[in-house]
């Protein structure tokens, strides 16, 4: 009775991973698709976008910082406030708020990161 039990256990897990799964992959291409436009406006090939771990770093050279700091996102706590200041200084790089940065480019990334591709956000080095 345990082993079946154990069975049709293992049997839901695989189902809803494999749901989340599909969705993942969803997600991946759209953040993929707007940081491949968001990529093109900063100067930086945007086929870098599709690379996974590459475009948190071009993403990070993009907002400013050395790509060398991106290896904060690995240090707990530390990934939450380094976060917060990329999507801050992104979004200052493209002229827009503090609280579109915080809310669009840090909480709801991919959408900001589609506001700002496809939208009429120009980038520049620095903003006065």
């Amino acid at each position: 009775m345990h082993l079946t039990e154990s069975i049709t256990d293992q049997a839901q897990i695989t189902a809803l991973t494999q749901e989340y799964g599909v969705f993942a992959i969803i997600w991946y291409v759209i953040v993929a698709i707007a940081l491949w436009r968001v990529f093109s406006k900063a100067g930086y090939p945007g086929i870098l976008a599709i690379i996974p771990i590459v475009n948190v770093f071009i993403l990070v050279k993009v907002a400013g910082y050395s790509a060398w700091s991106a290896l904060l996102y690995l240090i707990p706590i530390v990934n939450i406030v380094f976060g917060i200041l990329v999507a801050l200084r992104l979004g200052e790089r493209f002229g827009k708020g503090g609280v579109f940065s915080f809310f669009l480019l840090w909480l709801l990334s991919a959408i900001g990161y589609l506001i700002i591709g496809f939208g009429s956000a120009q980038y520049s080095e620095r903003r006065a």
